[in-house]
């Protein structure tokens, strides 16, 4: 009888590979310094908002602005990657943001308190926001496959929520001390080390294909070359994609109408920019410590036992509740704004990027791209000027709630098809909670 060999302690608790130890730490450093980057910037950017108006129709020109900023941008990110090879576009970025972040502390430190200032910063940081973080997805369903999704996206994924822990924290501990200003600098630095960490995650990638360890057998020494709308065409194409499409849209509308309560909280509660910013840090701030236990111990298990279908519905059907909750108690906004974004960022978020490991390399960039930018932010511009006419119609907490109660009905119906369709693909079939209960 030959003596089974004991695992080693990280194959044990977080289920990795020997040969997957170097991609998933740098990965993980990857989205630590990229979301930890941003989110010292978040409650700056919000601050900001308050300062240019926190009215239902204000918050609605800057989502509009933003949008057409996403409109600008995603076919300049497409012309690019037509243009210059991935292993130097995907750094460079990150270096365009470093650059930009310099050109607004100068800016700020010369003109203050002007409100079109604020303005452009909140839409700027906005706009790449969204691109940033889906060129990390799309690296990560270019570098894993997706088997190895299932097992290593939540640990990846919480790289960023420790990431997005450590933004607020620098934030509310430090603005006080050194103003908005500065926290431009040192969220440039964070930016300037993400881009060791892309470089040193290419090497890591051709590494493990010359080694024969790269599931995906994709290179990065190359151009993506199409034209600079190919992202829409694929999307309108697919089933799938649109699908993809639909399920982010939708999110986005429930996200942004929390927001919105959020934001008029907020500014009723406090006076100074210093004082919201740091509100806004500590709401941050409790959401990512959350988020992190669920990502590091849940969202694996969880995927892993029941499929990516119930990882993709239980985000708006825990948003039914939460919405019902607000109805009948509007104080529970707050709770209900920390529900969602947990199960978005710990459950739905790594579900929904499981999708892109079934494509193409192209859809993985071009059709990503636009879902993620396009769509996201469509879906914002749309649902603040929904928000707008709700208020005009003089809708009050309850009849906003009861609204989102049917957006997210919408929502868990494209869920379980959208899962069903991936299933179908990939042969993953699992059991739904129901079914798991019934056994």
């Amino acid at each position: 009888m030959t003596e089974s060999v004991k695992k080693p302690w990280y194959q044990e608790i977080f289920s990795v590979e020997p040969h997957e130890i170097r991609a998933v730490v740098l990965s993980f450093l990857y989205y630590f310094f990229l979301l930890g980057s941003y989110y010292i910037l978040r409650p700056v950017r919000d601050a900001m908002a308050t300062s240019y108006g926190s009215d239902p129709t204000s918050l609605s020109q800057l989502w509009t602005a933003t949008f057409a900023g996403t409109l600008v941008f995603v076919p300049l990110f497409a012309a690019a990657s037509n243009r210059i090879k991935l292993q130097t576009l995907l750094p460079w970025v990150y270096g365009f943001i470093v650059l930009t972040l310099i050109g607004f502390y100068f800016l700020f430190e010369s003109v203050t308190e002007d409100r079109w200032v604020a303005a452009g910063f909140y839409v700027w940081v906005s706009v790449f926001n969204m691109i940033i973080t889906s060129v990390f997805w799309s690296f990560m369903a270019d570098l894993f496959s997706r088997t190895q999704a299932k097992r290593l996206y939540g640990l990846v994924a919480a790289g960023g929520s420790v990431g997005a822990v450590a933004g607020p924290a620098i934030t509310a501990t430090l603005v006080k001390a050194v103003g908005t200003n500065t926290l431009l600098l040192i969220s440039a630095v964070g930016f300037g080390i993400t881009i060791v960490t892309v470089l040193l995650l290419i090497r890591e990638k051709e590494r493990l294909r010359i080694a024969g360890h790269d599931p995906q057998r994709t290179r990065l020494d190359h151009t993506l070359a199409a034209h600079s709308f190919k992202g829409f065409s694929l999307v309108a194409r697919s089933p799938y994609l649109l699908g993809i499409a639909g399920f982010v849209l939708l999110m986005t509308w429930v996200s942004t109408i929390l927001y919105f309560m959020q934001q008029d909280l907020i500014a009723r509660l406090f006076e100074t920019r210093e004082a919201r910013t740091q509100a806004f840090a500590m709401v941050d701030l409790v959401v990512n410590v959350l988020t992190i236990g669920v990502q590091v111990f849940g969202t694996g298990r969880l995927v892993a036992r029941f499929g990516v279908t119930t990882g993709l519905m239980l985000n708006p059907l825990l948003m039914i509740g939460g919405f019902i909750g607000v109805a009948l108690m509007p104080v529970m906004l707050l709770a209900a704004q920390v529900v969602r974004r947990v199960s978005e960022y710990g459950i739905a978020r790594p579900s929904r990027e499981m999708l892109f490991t079934v494509v193409d390399q192209e859809s993985k960039y071009k059709a990503k791209s636009v879902i993620d930018t396009v769509v996201y932010r469509g879906g914002d511009f749309t649902v603040a000027w929904v928000q707008a006419g709700l208020a005009w119609l003089g809708w009050g907490v309850a009849g906003v709630a009861g609204f989102g109660i049917v957006v997210c009905a919408v929502w868990a119906w494209i869920a379980l098809n959208l899962g069903r369709r991936y299933e179908n693909v990939t042969g993953d079939r699992k059991s739904t909670l129901a079914e798991a209960a019934a056994e």
